[in-house]
């Protein structure tokens, strides 16, 4: 008896310690754009688990009867048999080998604690959303959210790994986007820009961070920072593709999540990625943790299909600038150290086709059979070229451009014909 009171005046002291980040949470889910396809919204006071469809507006696919934890409000600590409000997401399937009373035929593992909930101080872990064999009971879990084994089994082609599942004490849902819809939108943007500055390798992408929710969430920022600074330092160019970024609203905090390819000269990486935002005291939203997950498949062929998209105008514009003997133009298009054939450096590119076009002024250059492929400096472009200037003289070849990103554009640093 004297060890389950000690344990009691434990956790008693722990709940009493903690910000107070237990209160009910009551959200309502708005219909914006930026909201996943499929989510599972828990709703712990009514019992009820509703699986929605971004639709729009959201449309409610179905309405299952769950169990969750014991004892009411937000989860805390470690074995308060509460079951966590907010945002999360679903890490895995388990099947086999489980307790078929309790967890029925499957189990979805969720990613409790998250950053914030790490940055709250909130412990436990082994939350799911699972199956159960025996009757249905209300608030019988330890924390976990369970459904009828049969129930469970049939939301099987809906339930994969990064599925958002919202929990809360009580929730409802709209058809109208809301407020959340500016909020959502300009974290996208913030998204964006976070990419755009990790790809310039410029300071502007630590004003993303909140260091101390970083630290506390479990990066330490100063290590972060320094590592990013040296691989800022040692590679020429760095690129980084976002897609398919989507935000939800949790209590106090709001989580972005998207695909992310990042390039350098040396390195293809394709992951999925969860950014957590609290706001600072400046009201600015600022990124306070992380989560890294599976990409999605072919993210690569996306990145070059995006990057075809930009490079393609970009080649024309070339062939453009040329053709008309627009020298400034022309030779905007190569980065400071590029290598044409010969010659070596833009100005020495640019003095020898002021003198060349001087002499046999460009008449025509013709495109055909325009390529893209991934290439250590960038993105090589290759193409048919056809050539023919003022005096007659023509050639036909095969040209290869590689474009390096610089973090102000494109550039080309390479430039190689042979003849057809």
């Amino acid at each position: 008896m004297k060890g389950l009171t000690a344990a009691c005046l434990l956790i008693l002291s722990l709940l009493t310690a903690l910000p107070s980040f237990a209160g009910a949470w009551r959200p309502v889910l708005h219909s914006h754009e930026q909201g996943p396809e499929l989510l599972v919204a828990v709703d712990k006071a009514r019992q009820q688990l509703f699986m929605l469809s971004r639709r729009s507006p959201l449309k409610l696919l179905k309405s299952l009867p769950c169990t969750t934890g014991q004892s009411n409000g937000d989860k805390l600590v470690q074995g308060d048999l509460r079951t966590p409000e907010g945002v999360y997401f679903i890490q895995s399937r388990l099947r086999g080998g489980l307790d078929w009373e309790l967890y029925g035929d499957v189990a979805y593992p969720l990613n409790y604690p998250n950053p914030v909930d790490r940055i709250r101080g909130k412990t436990g872990s082994g939350i799911w959303l699972h199956g159960r064999g025996k009757q249905l009971v209300p608030r019988d879990t330890r924390g976990c959210v369970a459904l009828a084994d049969p129930d469970i089994d049939g939301l099987e082609n809906d339930l994969a790994t990064g599925t958002p599942v919202v929990i809360a004490d009580e929730l409802n849902w709209t058809d109208t986007p809301g407020e959340d819809q500016l909020l959502a939108r300009k974290l996208v943007s913030s998204v964006q820009q976070w990419a755009k500055d990790w790809s310039r390798r410029s300071d502007d992408f630590f004003a993303h961070y909140d260091p101390e929710g970083m630290t506390r969430s479990g990066v330490d920022f100063q290590w972060f920072q320094n590592r990013k600074q040296r691989i800022f330092s040692s590679h020429p160019w760095i690129d980084v593709m976002v897609e398919n970024v989507h935000a939800l609203p949790g209590p106090g905090y709001w989580v972005t999540w998207f695909d992310q390819l990042y390039r350098t000269g040396s390195l293809t990486s394709a992951v999925g990625k969860r950014l957590y935002w609290l706001q600072d005291d400046d009201g600015n939203w600022r990124i306070a943790g992380r989560e890294i997950t599976d990409a999605a498949p072919d993210l690569q062929k996306t990145y070059l299909e995006h990057r075809a998209q930009t490079l393609a105008p970009l080649v024309r514009s070339w062939a453009d600038a040329w053709e008309t003997g627009d020298l400034d133009t022309y030779a905007g298009f190569y980065d400071p150290h590029a290598v044409q054939g010969s010659r070596r450096g833009a100005d020495h590119i640019r003095d020898y086709k002021a003198q060349l076009w001087e002499e046999k002024r460009p008449l025509r250059v013709g495109l055909q059979d325009l390529d893209f492929r991934l290439h250590s400096g960038g993105i090589a472009a290759t193409f048919i070229q056809t050539y023919e200037d003022a005096t007659g003289y023509e050639d036909k070849g095969r040209k290869t451009l590689v474009f390096t990103p610089t973090g102000q554009g494109w550039r080309i640093v390479s430039e190689q014909w042979s003849a057809l």
